[in-house]
């Protein structure tokens, strides 16, 4: 009891340290660039990040609502996306303060956005086999390869690049960590159209590409464990329960040309002062623990008038409690790094939670919309029609989630290979029978 008391005396008072900063330095008129170094150098922008990492070092559930504040307040929320969510604290976990001070800075600030250079059209779930390697030419690496589901590549200003740096050591240990710019001759991102209309994810290629022997993260050849740092806070940060960047649309980096934009043209709208939805019933108000998907389906499913149907009630509280399980996990394992220690495979059975929650959302959402499920628009300006013509703006909200269901399972290491893990490592299991790990990478037999 003490200690929940303890926690949620801490959250009140960061709350209202960061109301009071809020009026004394939001405004509108700032540039997006302006506004993300206030809120990146108080520490904002990423709370949950160490005090030397500009951040506040607090939990993750406060880290959420601190960022929900700052939505409700009206102002332009934190620069979202994978520098915030993985390279951000992976290099304060393993990169130097100098590092830090620099990296981090860029993007806590806004500056720089990133993307993730791990996967390869033939090392995804053998993340390890990858062929991708860095040469050393003096103060610089040259790399050449293939990288593929690279994440918001379009606009990254840096890519976290794990390369093979010593091909005669075990796959696992020759593999170094980089900070590698994206804009630069040698480097190719093209995009990935998806069934959803989108093109989130690319494929980039590298053809003698360079990168200075400075921006090394950890340690050379010690590559895997900073990439499994990463991988952690990817797992925590999409886990059920897991949650992160900011509010508002404007983009981050110097490709999206965001930065010298007004803030208050990508900021939301106050709570109070939004107005009211055009079919009110599909966004009930929420209360204190509700979830926001959960909550939508529940005023999509009075609106559809199926809210008395059985199975559509067990499924909504199944996906409530789900997310609820998700969120008290996240803050069990807080909890236990706080005080040293761990829980084995939390990351991994977070990352499950995550997946079997989009596929409850999507098997739910279109139980619930019925036929209107097989409609959905892949343009904008179709997008107007559609709600038009249906009179439900959300439900682009139903049919996108079940056409991008298929994803989350696999990005971030497929279903399989986290209950792999989770069978090894946690369990105890036999591994695969071979030797794998003490063969030099380079007398492996392709895909060992």
């Amino acid at each position: 009891m003490t200690d929940t008391i303890d926690a949620a005396t801490t959250s009140d008072e960061t709350l209202d340290e960061l109301q009071a900063w809020l009026d004394d330095n939001w405004d509108p008129d700032l540039t997006v660039a302006q506004w993300w170094e206030l809120l990146g150098l108080a520490g904002w922008a990423a709370p949950t990040l160490p005090t030397n990492a500009y951040g506040r070092g607090v939990a993750r559930s406060v880290g959420v609502q601190v960022q929900k504040a700052i939505a409700a307040y009206g102002a332009l929320g934190a620069p979202a996306g994978l520098g915030l969510l993985l390279a951000a604290p992976t290099i304060a976990d393993h990169g130097t303060q100098e590092q830090i001070d620099t990296m981090v800075r860029d993007i806590v600030t806004g500056q720089k956005a990133w993307c993730q250079l791990f996967s390869e059209p033939g090392a995804g779930s053998d993340l390890a086999g990858l062929t991708t390697k860095a040469v050393r030419d003096g103060d610089e690496w040259i790399v050449t390869g293939q990288k593929v589901w690279t994440s918001l590549g379009q606009t990254a200003d840096i890519g976290m690049l794990i390369a093979r740096t010593a091909p005669d050591l075990p796959k696992h240990q020759g593999i170094t960590y980089f900070g590698i710019d994206m804009v630069q001759p040698g480097i190719e991102v093209r995009p990935l159209r998806e069934m959803t209309g989108h093109a989130m994810f690319n494929e980039t290629f590298l053809d003698e590409a360079r990168v200075p022997h400075a921006n090394i993260i950890g340690e050379l050849n010690n590559g895997w464990a900073v990439a499994n740092s990463t991988l952690g806070h990817e797992r925590a940060g999409l886990g059920a329960g897991g949650a992160g960047g900011g509010a508002g649309g404007a983009t981050p980096g110097q490709i999206a040309g965001h930065l010298d934009k007004r803030a208050g043209d990508f900021a939301p709208a106050p709570k109070a002062a939004k107005a009211a939805a055009p079919v009110a019933e599909a966004k009930p108000a929420k209360k204190k623990n509700d979830q926001g998907s959960a909550s939508m389906l529940v005023g999509m499913a009075k609106h559809y008038g199926c809210i008395d149907d059985a199975t559509v009630r067990q499924g909504l509280a199944q996906l409530y409690t789900l997310g609820e399980i998700g969120r008290y996990s996240a803050e069990r394992s807080k909890a236990a790094r706080a005080a040293g220690k761990d829980i084995p495979g939390i990351g991994n059975i977070s990352k499950l939670g995550m997946s079997n929650i989009v596929r409850l959302q999507r098997d739910l959402g279109l139980q619930i919309v019925g036929a209107a499920g097989m409609l959905h628009a892949y343009e904008a300006d179709d997008q107007k029609k559609l709600n038009e013509a249906t009179g439900n703006p959300f439900l682009t909200a139903v049919t996108t989630t079940a056409l991008y269901a298929q994803a989350p399972p696999i990005y971030g290491g497929t279903d399989q290979i986290q209950r792999n893990i989770i069978g090894e490592r946690v369990l105890g299991l036999p591994k695969e029978p071979g030797d794998t790990k003490n063969v030099p990478f380079s007398e492996l037999p392709k895909n060992a």
